[in-house]
């Protein structure tokens, strides 16, 4: 399917295009292509972003001015024709592309190579590749102490407030917590106050900073989804990573279902949704891959809701019979979701992975603002939906003046959850500083807008403080 889709003709439900990659022929009926335009035309369907994951590990130098001069040359060659082909592929295949984004390795993992205190210059060559490529933003100023913080990453994390203050694109993370190591009790503090250090930085700018920050447990190599993506160590040197999106299809879909439809008919039809938005991505994927020259990486299907109106996975839960999203019934709904997609999206593709299921940033889902607002979803709901759900605690404003044992508390609730479960957790907080519970701050695009959320009073002084290690639990003694 390498022409223009608008000049070929259709003339009945035979093939009417086929892409072969991999020695696989994959057909696309008449059906099948009025469909999919249904779905991007009413129901908001789109791949939301292609990412091109790439390693780092060859721009490794003592010197930090060399090591950042390797890095940008590196990123902008390997990514040069990243957002072409994306843009060739929209106009062909006729499905929105919404973001370009690049994911490097974790780059505390470089700079042990240099004795540097300052690493942000590291940042700003990041960032200056992806204004040189065109991408929306470029993942991997990132850590991963889940059971001891080195020297380089000490020293990475400290610069984090600063790099996320002074750059556009470039988006940070560290991971904390594992089924195999339990919890950094330490990093968790660590983190904490980095993203109070975060939020004062750009006060002056709604606090976007701590946007841009997100705290890990189980974090996946090959996310394609920001703030958390980067380009883990056990990947090719370059991948394609692709993430769909279809909240207001799979809304569609379930809005047909009478109320008498009984849970596993709403099951089946989620299921079958999930393949359709899937086979989409697959597609999407392989072409990228094969016309970059990289390896094809995975699909990942999760449900990424915008604040467009009918884009939101809260309205999918409120459709399934939640009265209103944070309701009593909502985590049972949301868990049926998350699996259901799963199920229907692995028949679709072979490569299924990243995080893959529902996400529920309150900023970026007009049905969560709705419910926060009318006092339905609270923190504490969220973190129960975040047991059954693909991440965490994300996008999610409190207050400025929240203690960083409270924020130390929620990222440790959280990575526990995570570690205990065997599943990816994430906490994306962002303190308005000066601004308090009942207010909110404005992002605009697909950061949307946040509420802010009350958060407990009684974390206390103690536990925060104690540091150490949370120890893995038995379920991590599988050998």
């Amino acid at each position: 399917m390498k022409g223009n889709r608008s000049s070929r003709s259709v003339a009945g439900p035979r093939s009417v295009g086929a892409s072969r990659v991999e020695g696989t022929t994959v057909a696309i009926t008449a059906e099948e292509v009025a469909e999919t335009l249904n779905m991007v035309t009413e129901q908001h369907l789109d791949i939301r972003t292609v990412t091109m994951g790439i390693s780092l590990m060859g721009c490794a130098d003592e010197s930090l001015d060399r090591m950042c001069e390797k890095v940008y040359d590196h990123v902008t060659k390997t990514a040069e024709h990243l957002v072409p082909v994306a843009e060739s592929l929209e106009r062909e295949y006729g499905i929105p592309i919404v973001n370009k984004r690049v994911s490097v390795t974790p780059v505390a993992q470089i700079a042990a190579a240099c004795p540097d205190a300052d690493l942000t210059p590291l940042a700003h060559a990041l960032d200056r590749a992806a204004k040189t490529l065109g991408v929306d933003y470029i993942g991997g100023y990132s850590a991963l102490v889940h059971k001891g913080i080195g020297d380089a990453d000490r020293r990475l994390i400290s610069c984090i407030p600063q790099a996320l203050a002074e750059t556009d694109r470039v988006c940070s993370s560290v991971n904390v917590a594992s089924l195999r190591a339990g919890i950094n009790m330490d990093a968790v503090l660590m983190v904490a106050q980095t993203i109070l250090d975060c939020a004062r930085l750009t006060a002056d700018r709604e606090s976007v900073g701590a946007s841009k920050f997100v705290v890990f447990s189980n974090m996946v190599e090959d996310s394609p989804f920001m703030a958390g993506a980067v380009h883990g160590t056990g990947e090719a040197d370059a991948v394609i990573n692709v993430g769909v999106s279809g909240p207001g299809v799979m809304a569609a879909a379930l809005a047909e279902l009478p109320e008498t439809a009984d849970m596993m008919e709403v099951a089946e039809r989620i299921k079958q949704t999930a393949f359709k938005i899937t086979r989409a991505g697959e597609l999407m994927s392989r072409e990228a891959a094969r016309r970059l020259g990289v390896e094809k990486g995975i699909v990942d299907l999760s449900l990424a809701p915008t604040p467009a109106v009918g884009d939101s996975v809260a309205r999918i839960l409120e459709i399934m019979g939640v009265g209103q999203c944070g309701g009593p019934g909502t985590t049972c709904a949301l868990a049926m979701l998350n699996d259901a997609v799963k199920k229907g999206g692995v028949m679709a593709s072979s490569s299924v992975g990243g995080l893959s299921g529902a996400f529920i940033p309150v900023s970026e889902d007009a049905g969560m603002i709705e419910a926060a607002e009318a006092g339905a979803l609270s923190l504490e709901k969220l973190e129960a939906m975040t047991c059954v759900c693909s991440v965490g605690l994300d996008m999610i404003a409190v207050p400025g003046d929240t203690p960083v044992e409270a924020i130390a508390g929620i990222i440790a609730d959280e990575m526990a959850i995570g570690v205990i479960n065997n599943k990816t957790t994430a906490v994306r907080l962002i303190p308005a500083i000066g601004k308090g519970e009942g207010e909110s701050v404005e992002f605009g695009g697909l950061f949307g807008r946040a509420p802010i959320m009350r958060v407990n009073p009684h974390a206390g002084h103690v536990l925060a403080h104690r540091g150490g290690r949370f120890p893995a639990p038995l379920n991590s003694l599988k050998n």
